[in-house]
């Protein structure tokens, strides 16, 4: 029996799951198992590989995706650009990590937007979030990150700089929510943007995909902003760990 699985924490509802399960099911394939591995620390992780021989490949969810790389063998080149992983594979004691959030995200974007490049704030700094910034940097769409504090990098923003200054998001028509706010059972969260600077100039893509609209999608589509969650991203990026795995 080959093993597949996710670590994260917590991981409640998880889309890997049902998603495999339900692909193993309609495509006959009877020699797979797809398990949750929730762990509630990263050095849990080398103990949950070394019980599970079976295991062939895992997905990497919140908040796991960068604290995993220094436990695993090597790095895919493109995977080392975005400094987050979100897909191992394992194949002789060898552990490699991947991103196909990127993948994912960038193939549904492109075809969302359909040519148009408008400029990007994106919300959140986690590991999703750079896996975004690498996408929208490869389709040379222009991009500034949203973060609640000023870091290191001078390029940040942080919500309070939204509020006050609205020409940001009259100049951005494209925000990326790469932030938890607003998943379920937490539905009436969402990042601190002002519905007033929104138009139907705006898209909204979150990330988030349980509520599969968010109180973030429903808020700024109230404004004629047009939205999108991420379910397509998500099994895209889960296609493509099944291509990796294989």
């Amino acid at each position: 029996m080959r093993k597949f699985g996710l670590i994260g924490y917590p991981l409640g509802h998880s889309f890997s799951k049902k998603y495999f399960e339900a692909k193993f099911e309609k495509e006959g394939i009877k020699d797979c198992l797809y398990d949750l591995y929730e762990i509630e620390d990263i050095t849990l992780f080398p103990k949950i590989v070394k019980e599970n021989p079976e295991l062939m490949g895992m997905n990497v969810t919140i908040p796991y995706k960068e604290k995993v790389i220094p436990y695993l063998d090597q790095l895919d080149p493109a995977c080392q650009k975005i400094g987050a992983v979100n897909c191992i594979k394992i194949r002789n004691n060898k552990l490699t990590g991947y991103n196909t959030d990127y993948l994912g995200f960038r193939n549904s974007l492109e075809k969302w937007l359909n040519g148009e490049k408008p400029s990007a704030l994106v919300l959140g700094t986690g590991g999703a979030s750079k896996a975004v910034v690498q996408a929208l940097e490869d389709l040379q769409i222009p991009n500034k990150i949203v973060s609640r504090t000023k870091s290191d990098f001078n390029s940040h923003l942080t919500y309070e700089d939204l509020k006050k200054d609205p020409s940001i998001l009259q100049n951005h028509h494209l925000i990326v929510n790469t932030t938890p706010l607003g998943t379920y059972p937490n539905t009436e969260q969402m990042p601190d943007i002002n519905p007033v600077f929104i138009s139907p100039m705006h898209k909204i893509y979150d990330l988030v995909y349980n509520p599969e609209k968010t109180f973030l999608m429903r808020s700024l589509e109230a404004r004629g902003a047009l939205v999108k969650n991420g379910l397509e991203m998500l099994e895209l990026q889960a296609e493509a760990a099944w291509k990796i795995w294989n």
